[in-house]
C-alpha cells in the first residue's frame, strides 16, 4: 500500500470518530491530514454524507487548496486546512466541527476558562476564541494560526462559527476535538449550578508537563 493510499485511508476512519462522538450533523465537519514530505493535504470532499466516506473519495490538495488528485470537489474548508499547514510546519492534522456545546462558546465569543484539570492536561490553559471569518478564502486559516500562535492550546473557537483543532498527527486532532466538546459540555452545566474556581497558573503549568511528557506508555524499543 502507498503512503498516500495509507493517508487517504486513514483520514477516511478518523471521519467516523466525529459522528461517533457527536461532533458533527448530516455533512458538516472534516478531518486533513499532511502528506510527509510533499506540499500536499488529504480531506473530505465537499458535501459528501459520512456513511458514503472511503478512501477512494478522499481528495489530494496543495496547500493553496488547489485539487491534485480524486474526483470529487474539496471540501469548503479545504483553504483554510491548507493556511495552517502552510503556516505551522508541526501540525500534521486539522479537524473542524460544528459540535454543540463548544460552538455555543464560539457563538459568545467567549474563550472555555482553565477550571478543570482535563482543561489543564490538553489545552494547557483556556481555549481560546478566535475571530469572525468568512468561508471561501484563508481569513478562517489566518485567525487559527494568528489565534493559536499564542496558546499552548490545539483547539480554537472561531467566533461565530465552530471548532477547529490541531495536532501532531489527524488522530491527535481528532482527539483534540472530542475533549474541547467534553470539557466545553462540563463547564457549562458548572456555569449553571455555580461559579467555576479557576486553576491557578502554577498549577495549569505542572498538570500540562505531567500530561504532555510523562502522562501514558512508554514507545516499545
Amino acid at each position: 500500500m502507498s503512503l498516500l493510499h495509507e493517508i487517504r485511508q486513514t483520514v477516511a476512519d478518523l471521519h467516523a470518530e466525529l459522528p461517533r462522538n457527536d461532533l458533527v450533523v448530516w455533512t458538516a465537519g472534516n478531518v486533513s491530514a499532511r502528506v510527509p514530505g510533499e506540499d500536499l493535504l488529504v480531506i473530505k470532499p465537499s458535501g459528501i454524507s459520512y456513511d458514503e466516506i472511503s478512501a477512494e473519495n478522499m481528495v489530494v490538495t496543495d496547500l493553496d487548496g488547489n485539487l491534485v488528485e480524486g474526483s470529487h470537489k474539496p471540501s469548503s474548508d479545504t483553504a483554510a486546512h491548507a493556511y495552517v499547514y502552510k503556516h505551522m510546519p508541526h501540525v500534521n492534522g486539522v479537524v473542524h466541527t460544528h459540535s454543540t456545546y463548544a460552538t455555543a462558546w464560539a457563538a459568545r465569543g467567549e474563550p472555555i476558562p482553565c477550571v478543570l484539570t482535563m482543561i489543564a492536561d490538553e489545552f494547557g490553559g483556556e481555549i481560546p476564541v478566535g475571530p469572525f471569518a468568512l468561508i471561501g478564502d484563508d481569513s478562517i486559516g489566518r485567525g487559527i494560526v494568528e489565534t493559536l500562535q499564542s496558546h499552548r492550546s490545539p483547539a480554537v473557537l472561531m467566533r461565530n462559527h465552530g471548532v477547529f483543532t490541531i495536532g501532531k498527527s489527524a488522530k491527535d486532532a481528532v482527539k483534540a476535538a472530542v475533549m474541547c466538546e467534553d470539557v466545553a459540555r462540563t463547564v457549562h452545566i458548572a456555569r449553571q449550578i455555580g461559579v467555576p474556581i479557576p486553576i491557578e497558573q502554577a498549577d495549569i503549568d505542572s498538570l500540562y508537563a505531567r500530561y504532555q511528557n510523562v502522562y501514558g506508555q512508554e514507545p516499545v524499543a
